[in-house]
């Protein structure tokens, strides 16, 4: 039940990360997971995902991919992005990936409401959980950014 659980929550925000990343800038974003090492944690917005379970979503990237993201979304030059953007822009990204998936799973077991996002920085971010949460990773992307989308629930 438990894998059943969270392969639709994780296909959820999957599919929910990669329908906004299209949206805001038109990169077409696949699950390459298998394919490159998640060590990569640089900047890290978060959401807490409130129901009787509980849980957090982590988008999270290298500043230099946030920042190709934001230039698309805010229709600037790559030069022209500041740190205050990137962290803008990653922390909306989680907001809109949070409530698309809470869209696509309105009507079932799982759902929830949401905090507000935040973003915690640092390098080599880990997430480190108790034996009764599940947690799941995958990275996405296609050779121009990459993104790691994290749930603990």
């Amino acid at each position: 039940m438990i894998n059943v659980q969270m392969d639709l929550i994780s296909s959820a925000f999957m599919e929910a990360l990669v329908s906004v990343i299209l949206k805001v800038s038109g990169f077409a974003l696949s699950d390459i997971s298998d394919n490159r090492a998640a060590e990569f944690d640089e900047l890290a917005a978060c959401m807490c995902l409130n129901s009787k379970k509980g849980g957090i979503l982590f988008v999270s990237a290298k500043k230099p991919d946030i920042k190709a993201i934001c230039s698309y979304m805010l229709g600037v030059p790559d030069d022209d992005v500041l740190d205050s953007d990137i962290e803008d822009v990653l922390c909306e990204l989680v907001n809109m990936t949070a409530g698309t998936a809470k869209l696509q799973l309105t009507g079932t077991d799982y759902m929830f409401s949401l905090s507000t996002p935040f973003l915690i920085r640092g390098d080599n971010l880990s997430i480190i959980t108790k034996k009764r949460a599940s947690l799941v990773s995958k990275v996405l992307g296609n050779g121009e950014v990459t993104l790691k989308l994290t749930i603990v629930y």
